[in-house]
């Protein structure tokens, strides 16, 4: 006997349904990294300066490609490994990254500067994931 389907969003609001898909602590850093550096290894995911535990990236890594923000390609028969980029889909949460960033520039203390503004274009200068030594 199956159980019962839960609703994969709390309610039709767009807000609260996109939170329910990347209001965790990790995925939206997930994303940054696949922004940033474009194609990702789970390796290099794993390395970020956040240490993600292991499951968890696993985890993210399948519901992102299953919301199809992601997509996997093997670069590695034996074992099969994976690199992962952005899609299309993925690529339009760039926006909304670059707002809360920017947000958290301004807002708290003892932030780095990732995104600048240079002749009114807002640019990534670097990932928080590369900074490990500050």
């Amino acid at each position: 006997m199956s159980k019962p389907s839960q609703p994969i969003h709390r309610s039709k609001c767009p807000l609260a349904s996109s939170l329910d898909l990347f209001g965790d602590k990790w995925t939206l850093l997930v994303v940054r990294d696949l922004v940033y550096f474009g194609e990702c290894t789970f390796k290099d995911l794993q390395n970020s300066a956040e240490n993600i535990p292991t499951n968890t990236l696993s985890e993210r890594l399948k519901r992102l490609e299953n919301l199809e923000v992601i997509s996997k390609t093997p670069y590695q028969t034996r074992p099969v490994r994976y690199q992962y980029t952005l899609t299309k889909k993925g690529l339009g949460l760039l926006p909304a990254l670059k707002a809360i960033t920017l947000w958290g520039q301004e807002n708290i203390d003892s932030t780095l500067e990732i995104v600048s503004n240079i002749n009114g274009v807002e640019t990534l200068t670097r990932p928080v994931s590369v900074d490990v030594s500050l």
